[in-house]
């Protein structure tokens, strides 16, 4: 069967997305994703004799009480892990005010994380999640899984417009029974007005509880997408804005420079107060615009990591 042209578009970008991110996973890259993100522990590989140097922690005192000389035991690390990326489809990801949305520049920082998980022989799994769950890819190793989970980040599509994290972590924590490195990508906007969630209300306070939990189950990174004209409204006289995620509409007067004022500080309060969340519940952050290159971001956590280990 020949394939449509649409199929040819969708092959098109995929391919497109996995040549330029797969630039961007160098070996210095895929060394610290290797580095930071440790397997589950260490399985015994053999037994051979001492040499200067060796820890003498090591030292295998049957075999060596048996031979008259010092054995040390070998082990290695067990490596494979289980990268999940749970990552969010919700109406407000298609904004976007420069070349890319949040919804395309998620696919090309998820593809980056995936390529060097790959590369270091590990699992990649996908959730898909709106205000519900809207698609679960098991973990799987390989690179052509891993372009089914770009295509599925760039062209599947939703069936609700809304946000619902809490949901999308439970299915994860109930999916996965090891411990698995998690990244969370999502704008973090939710609720009826599309907000950010606040620690102070019962939704926000839900949110920080479940991302505390699962980070003691799995080691959890946020990646928080946002757009620079999320953060303040421009000069354009009287404007019509719609919330995304909930089809509510309202009409406010950006030449008020009052008002422009107030929306900027009430925005930093959000943005504020989710940093602190965040902090408060363990996980690690990176913050993506999508106006500055996400790779400098990537390599700049990466770099804190392996300092903190």
């Amino acid at each position: 069967m020949q394939p449509t042209d649409k199929t040819r578009e969708i092959l098109k970008k995929v391919r497109q997305v996995e040549i330029r991110t797969n630039r961007l996973v160098t070996d210095a890259l895929a060394g610290a994703y290797h580095s930071i993100f440790k397997g589950q522990g260490m399985d015994f590989e053999e037994v051979r004799e001492y040499a200067p140097g060796d820890d003498v922690r090591a030292i295998d005192w049957n075999v060596t009480a048996k031979m008259d000389r010092p054995f040390i035991k070998k082990f290695r690390e067990e490596r494979e892990l289980t990268l999940m990326l749970l990552v969010d489809l919700s109406a407000s990801g298609s904004f976007g005010s420069a070349e890319e949305s949040k919804r395309e520049r998620a696919a090309e920082i998820a593809s980056v994380l995936a390529f060097s998980a790959v590369r270091n022989n590990d699992k990649v799994g996908l959730i898909l999640f709106t205000d519900q769950v809207e698609k679960v890819i098991l973990p799987k190793k390989g690179r052509q899984h891993v372009l089914r989970v770009i295509r599925e980040i760039l062209y599947f599509e939703p069936q609700r417009t809304g946000t619902d994290i809490v949901n999308a972590l439970d299915t994860m924590n109930r999916l996965l029974k090891r411990k698995a490195v998690a990244f969370l990508v999502t704008d973090f906007l939710q609720g009826p007005d599309g907000r950010l969630p606040d620690p102070n209300d019962r939704h926000g306070d839900a949110v920080f509880r479940t991302l505390t939990l699962s980070n003691k189950r799995h080691d959890l990174t946020a990646i928080v997408m946002a757009d620079p004209r999320e953060a303040e409204l421009p000069d354009i006289g009287i404007a019509t804005l719609e919330d995304a995620e909930t089809g509510q509409v309202i009409e406010v007067d950006t030449s008020s420079a009052q008002l422009r004022t107030l929306y900027k500080r009430e925005n930093q309060r959000r943005v504020d107060q989710l940093e602190r969340g965040l902090r408060q519940s363990g996980v690690g952050v990176i913050p993506v615009s999508t106006t500055e290159p996400y790779i400098t971001r990537l390599r700049q956590y990466f770099s804190s990591r392996s300092k903190r280990r």
